[in-house]
């Protein structure tokens, strides 16, 4: 790293990065717990984890908002030396840092079908929609000041972290078309070749 720099990591990728594993693991626990018959009946228990989603969608997509506009509000400009982490970069790392946190996640998830069919899967559905609501929700502040917001890669724990945690005392801002991923989080697609 150069002299007087700081690794910096998207905000919104790191939210964004346990979106689409939380997602697909709890689609498949759901769909492996509908052939399950259950305690409840898989009736119940698809109704009671419809309604489970949704709470749980929006109980992660919400909290917090507060203290992300705050940072954001104070975010300072990223300097010349600092390091902008790739997005696949930061994705790996919050994926590495939550891998056993996941699989725990589905085995519960796959367990509580004996009780309620698809219930548990459906609430770890939930929380991938309801991250992905979040980075959304962040693309749309980047784009309205055209500005993405980043992150120190040393105030994020070994985990990958949480963007809005305590250690995160400030962010860092660039230009709309640095690093390589869209605001919100999103992969920046290649740029088509002129012919």
């Amino acid at each position: 790293m150069a002299r007087g720099g700081q690794g910096l990591a998207r905000v919104a990728v790191v939210v964004r990065a346990g979106a689409a594993p939380m997602w697909w693991l709890g689609v498949a626990a759901a769909g492996i717990g509908v052939a399950v018959p259950g305690i409840t009946g898989r009736r119940i228990g698809v109704l009671a984890g419809a309604a489970l989603f949704i709470l749980v969608m929006v109980a992660v997509a919400l909290p917090r908002r507060k203290r992300y506009a705050t940072l954001a509000r104070g975010a300072a400009r990223a300097g010349r030396n600092d390091v902008l982490q790739d997005r696949a970069v930061t994705a790996r790392n919050w994926r590495r840092g939550h891998r056993w946190w996941l699989a725990l996640a589905f085995l519960a998830a796959l367990g509580s079908a004996l009780a309620v069919p698809a219930a548990g899967g459906m609430v770890l559905a939930g929380a991938g929609a309801g991250l992905w609501l979040k980075a959304a929700w962040l693309g749309r502040r980047e784009r309205a000041v055209e500005e993405l917001l980043w992150v120190r890669v040393d105030w994020l724990d070994r985990r990958g972290g949480n963007p809005a945690g305590k250690p995160v005392r400030a962010y860092r801002s660039t230009g709309i078309a640095a690093g390589d991923a869209t605001p919100g989080g999103r992969r920046r697609k290649p740029a088509a070749a002129l012919v």
